[in-house]
């Protein structure tokens, strides 16, 4: 059960579930079973499934990667395996059955997008992680779509500032995941494995997440809350001393990495305070 819960990431937790949580309810407006049910799913089980799979089978590069062990990624112990992945399975699939007989065809193949993405990202055959660009734009879906599933599961409108926050935020998850690479740039080489930042370099890929940082705040001027394009700048300040860094010295991101962790529950605190001037001015 340590090793579970290791590799599930509980830091990491709600940058899933609440996406979902959010969208759901402020689309209906109110807190139901499905809600619930819903927000447990992409909580624990599709966390466990999403980065059980990839701890599973990163193992190899991960032994090279000094930052694997702890809240970045578990190292399990090649025993451990097998178990992680039926129990990603067994905690995954009721609850993927039970929210498929509540939506639609809209919200169910968004569903499945987003359990593919999971899968996908990490194992053999697929391994989208080694595709460049395609890894960042996967590792976005992992958080964006539970927003979308939200929307889609409560049968929300699509308007254009809806869409204009969606975009935003599939920017902002590119760019995450793209400034993430950077750390690993050397280790990655190290176990043959390529990633947005091994094929861009350090420079370009930290340039790259801040034009998608600032593309982001830009497009939430179009929202129904654009001061929230303010939310952007503790991001840009995070990569910015960044901007220069040579390949050889890419594992020194890991510092404003790190800061990018606790950094979004400060973002999601802003962002819960958006939701309820939001809700209050309908």
């Amino acid at each position: 059960m340590k090793n579970l819960l290791v590799t599930s990431r509980p830091v990491s937790w709600v940058n899933t579930a609440y996406p979902f949580a959010a969208a759901y309810f402020l689309a209906t407006g109110r807190i139901d079973w499905v809600l619930i049910v819903g927000t447990l799913f992409f909580l624990i089980p599709y966390n466990l499934a999403m980065y059980g799979i990839n701890d599973v089978f990163d193992y190899e590069s991960d032994l090279l990667n000094a930052r694997k062990g702890g809240v970045e990624g578990a190292v399990l112990a090649r025993q451990d395996h097998r178990l992680v992945l039926w129990a990603s399975v067994a905690a995954t699939v009721p609850f993927a059955a039970v929210l498929l007989t509540q939506g639609d065809g809209l919200a169910n193949a968004v569903l499945a997008i987003s359990l593919f993405a999971v899968v996908a990202y990490s194992a053999p055959g697929l391994r989208f992680k080694e595709r460049p660009f395609l890894d960042s734009i996967t590792s976005s879906t992992h958080f964006v779509s539970p927003a979308v599933y939200g929307l889609a599961l409560a049968h929300a409108q699509f308007t254009s500032g809806i869409a204009a926050f969606l975009v935003a935020f599939f920017l902002w998850g590119m760019a995450s995941h793209a400034f993430g690479a950077v750390q690993d740039i050397v280790p990655d080489r190290e176990g043959s494995i390529a990633s947005i930042g091994t094929v861009l370099g350090a420079r370009f890929t930290v340039c790259f997440a801040f034009a998608a940082y600032a593309c982001a705040g830009m497009l939430m001027l179009w929202t129904a809350a654009p001061f929230a394009a303010l939310l952007a700048v503790p991001y840009l300040i995070n990569v910015a001393p960044y901007l220069r860094v040579t390949d050889a010295a890419s594992a020194t991101a890991n510092a404003a990495w790190k800061r990018f962790l606790w950094l979004n529950y400060l973002t999601g605190f802003l962002v819960t305070l958006t939701l309820i001037w939001l809700v209050l001015n309908r």
